[in-house]
């Protein structure tokens, strides 16, 4: 299923321009009339796709089926124990009363709230300040924290900030290396590949860093396919490299970074033949990484899920970080290092509030200043707002224990959490538990109230993508009669619990109130409005853009070539390029963080002798509670499978098909094998999209890097068996 070409928009009539729901390139798309139902059509002029689609994006509209998803509340009858339909006003009272008695018998942070990436920027502020308002909770994160919190962290020590991408996708296809860690593109983002073989054709260089040689990884010119957990000693050695060969850019480094004797003492210590040891990449194959990567003009790293969902995450992008600073990359046109953001909106979703530490504008929640800045545009006391609360993981692995109610907006946590199985039995120990979704999810077939919400073609709201460019994804058809948008769920919640009038239901009239709040942080939105993001083609704006050309955010108020802006007082155009002058730090320095390896938290042993590692193919998205709603992506990838060396497959007795039994210290699961020689023979690997026996997700490790909280998704201790 590769990127399509949707459908010309000639003589189709009105077509509303808006983006696809799924991951972080936003891909734009138009939506025209077909029926009773809606068509995709080439968007072509919208910069990141340029109108192609993969085929999640290109079926999207099968989703708004009344067929495939919720469309009345639902409650949990007393007399039989199972869900029934109820009215909307009987949902809210339910909800109310459950949230309300927790509060009163427990504590306000005896109520949890856990929100999605997928929301966007208005439901993700309004979610925030819902929590910390109206119930009075720290207890609150979202799904977003299994993303790219580990990059997002090691931004924030490095740089002073953290966006995903420094700079647009476009650059990528100008740059002349670039090193691809962790990240399978042709399978998760498609229609990012483009710039990859755009940057190829033009004499660049692609380095993929994979244990699994993907669609991605055949596209490279030079693959490296560490053991799973080993990406922190990979990049150490790399950089040990860089300095015994003499790449490192001794002015780049004295003028523009701090740290450095301390980071190049931690990797001297990883001398190739030692690295070699450790992730089993031949020294030979290092030494031309650093080559290609140490000899380009320009060059670029990306990590993405591979190295960020690990126990130390945070220090492996640290790793790779310090590798781009030793060479001069960060701040130079056509160079630096980014993160592929995963969720939709997994970036701007962090931003605003729903995340456990911070408050709108990605202030922290723990300033005094941000704090009186918000509580002002709020209309409450500083010292009423709660500190910071539990990471997402910590947050679920409490339920039934410390919180005792979850209110829980678009993530299904029963199929994508880590441990799953225990997550699950946390989430049915609840007293009380509603979920807003669009369809019954796993997660919401448990709750006590359902609410059935609008999704992305019936609703207007901003989203912003993985290079920080704030967009308008615009309605475009009527929702069914008996679903609501989730501000009108927070709204008639607030109302009920006494707090009527601080949330509105218009998405517009949120966004003011959201720029407001974030003016003067570090995600500053002041300049951006509705009407700026639907002028021209909708291309939309980034952030930082303050209210006016002289209230220069972090990105040193640089235009697109990296000059000034105009004088004070005009509009900011936004800031497509961080750094150019300046790194957001206080003394305008990026911090060289120095690090070493660790194991990770489980390593093989004789009873559990093999890796495992987890993530996505083409045709599915995150949890599936969508895309296994659609017949052609069901078609395309029907369920799990346990992907295996055939060396291994040979070891266990299994052949290709053959059914094989994954086992950790946390669970079991069941899928056909699928034999390859594109994986390490050391490691098997499981997507994580589906329920039921073949749930990766019941294997994976819960140990947390201790800076971003994130779960040790991508490596684990498992055995194969035979089913009996």
């Amino acid at each position: 299923m590769q990127p399509s070409r949707p459908a010309q928009a000639a003589a189709q009539g009105t077509v509303t321009p808006t983006h696809c729901p799924y991951c972080a390139l936003q891909c734009g798309m138009g939506l025209a009339r077909e029926g009773e139902g809606v068509k995709v059509v080439e968007r072509p002029a919208f910069p990141v796709n340029g109108g192609a689609l993969c085929g999640k994006g290109r079926t999207a509209p099968e989703v708004l089926s009344s067929r495939v998803r919720l469309t009345e509340p639902l409650v949990r009858s007393h007399a039989t124990g199972r869900l029934v339909p109820a009215t909307w006003e009987e949902a809210l009272d339910r909800v109310a009363e459950g949230l309300a008695g927790t509060r009163a018998a427990h504590g306000a942070d005896a109520c949890g709230v856990f929100g999605g990436g997928g929301l966007t920027n208005e439901k993700a502020y309004a979610l925030g300040k819902f929590a910390r308002v109206v119930l009075g909770t720290s207890q609150i994160d979202y799904n977003g924290r299994f993303c790219m919190s580990s990059a997002a962290a090691a931004g924030q020590r490095a740089f002073g900030v953290d966006r995903g991408l420094p700079f647009p996708l476009a650059d990528v296809a100008r740059t002349g290396c670039v090193i691809l860690v962790g990240s399978n593109l042709a399978e998760t983002m498609p229609p990012a590949l483009r710039y990859l073989t755009e940057m190829k054709d033009n004499g660049g260089s692609l380095i993929v860093v994979d244990p699994r040689r993907t669609r991605t990884a055949e596209q490279a010119d030079l693959h490296l396919a560490p053991r799973p957990g080993t990406d922190l000693a990979l990049a150490l050695g790399l950089l040990h490299l860089v300095v015994a060969e003499g790449h490192v850019d001794e002015e780049y480094v004295a003028a523009r970074t701090s740290g450095w004797a301390q980071a190049r003492a931690a990797a001297m210590a990883h001398w190739p033949e030692h690295v070699e040891r450790i992730t089993g990449v031949p020294v030979p194959r290092l030494r031309e990484a650093v080559r290609r990567f140490g000899t380009a003009e320009h060059a670029m790293v990306l990590t993405a899920r591979g190295p960020e969902q690990q126990a130390k995450g945070t220090d492996t992008v640290s790793a790779w970080i310090n590798l781009c600073l030793a060479t001069g990359r960060p701040g130079r046109p056509l160079s630096g290092y980014g993160c592929l953001t995963g969720q939709g909106n997994g970036q701007g979703g962090r931003e605003h509030g729903q995340k456990a530490d911070q408050l709108p504008g990605y202030r922290k929640l723990t300033d005094p200043a941000a704090r009186a800045h918000v509580a002002a545009v709020w209309g409450v006391d500083p010292d009423s707002l709660p500190g910071p609360g539990r990471s997402a993981y910590e947050l679920l692995d409490a339920l039934g224990g410390d919180v005792r109610a979850l209110l829980l907006m678009g993530s299904n946590p029963v199929v994508s959490a880590p441990r799953a199985a225990h997550v699950e039995e946390r989430i049915r120990s609840l007293d009380f538990l509603a979920v807003a979704d669009v369809v019954l999810s796993e997660t919401a077939a448990l709750a006590d109230v359902v609410l059935p919400v609008t999704q992305w073609a019936e609703e207007t709201g901003t989203v912003t993508n993985l290079e920080g460019r704030v967009l308008l994804r615009r309605k475009a058809v009527d929702p069914p009669a008996g679903v609501r948008g989730d501000l009108d769920v927070l709204h008639g919640l607030a109302d009920r619990l006494g707090h009527g009038k601080g949330f509105p239901t218009e998405p517009e009239e949120v966004f003011d109130e959201l720029r407001r709040a974030g003016a003067g942080g570090v995600a500053d939105y002041a300049g951006i409005t509705y009407g700026r993001l639907m002028e021209g083609d909708g291309e939309g704006v980034f952030w930082p853009c303050p209210e006016a050309a002289d209230g220069v955010g972090h990105g040193d108020g640089a235009s697109a070539d990296g000059k000034s802006t105009a004088a004070a007082g005009a509009r900011h155009p936004g800031t497509p390029r961080l750094f150019l002058e300046r790194f957001a730090t206080e003394d305008g320095r990026a911090r060289f963080v120095p690090v070493t390896h660790r194991d990770a938290a489980e390593e093989p042993d004789a009873e559990y002798p093999v890796l495992l590692t987890t993530g996505r193919v083409l045709a599915q998205y995150q949890s599936g509670a969508q895309t296994r709603r659609v017949a052609e992506l069901n078609a395309a990838a029907p369920g799990p499978f346990v992907e295996l060396h055939p060396r291994l497959a040979a070891r266990v007795g299994v052949a290709d098909g053959d059914p094989v039994v994954v086992v950790s210290r946390r669970g079991r699961a069941t899928a056909p094998a699928r034999v390859t020689p594109g994986i390490r023979p050391d490691t098997v690997f499981m997507p994580f999209h589906w329920p039921g026996e073949g749930r990766a997700n019941v294997l994976t490790h819960p140990a947390l890097d201790p800076v971003s909280r994130m779960p040790e998704f991508k490596v684990c201790a498992v055995r194969l068996e035979v089913p009996a």
